[in-house]
């Protein structure tokens, strides 16, 4: 089964880099699911929400636009054509500098602010889309 970035591809698109979800996000759902696994597997929901969650997001830019997936059930996207994003903010609270992951937020001609939350290394993701910019320019 493909993802949803590589089955919304177009014509001459091709993904420049992958962002992925932080567990360290999932924190919240992972240390109760561990803890409350011996009561009657009550901590499996916890763990499979947190599963659910880890492999429903997605994030890549590619040399055409910045694609982020959001669900299972209900899907939301976000898609911004290349030459619309204006800038990419990083946002981290402490414990998102120190397990480094955060949340970024595109903004975008026309485009309202989009938060994509929980993301590794946001950094290095900004990073890689700052340096495309430079070489398609």
């Amino acid at each position: 089964m493909a993802s949803y970035i590589e089955d919304a591809l177009i014509q001459d698109e091709k993904i420049i880099h992958v962002g992925h979800i932080s567990l360290w996000s999932l924190a919240h759902l992972i240390i109760p699911g561990v803890i409350l696994l011996p009561a009657f597997g009550l901590g499996l929901i916890f763990l499979v929400i947190a599963y659910i969650r880890y492999k429903t997001t997605e994030l890549a830019f590619t040399n055409k636009r910045v694609i982020a997936k959001f669900g299972f059930i209900s899907r939301h996207t976000i898609e911004i054509n290349i030459n619309k994003v204006e800038s990419i903010q990083v946002n981290q609270n402490i414990w998102g500098r120190i397990f480094n992951y955060g949340t970024l937020i595109l903004s975008g001609a026309g485009t309202p602010q989009a938060p994509i939350p929980g993301i590794s290394n946001p950094i290095q993701f900004r990073r890689a889309f700052m340096e495309s910019q430079q070489l398609i320019v």
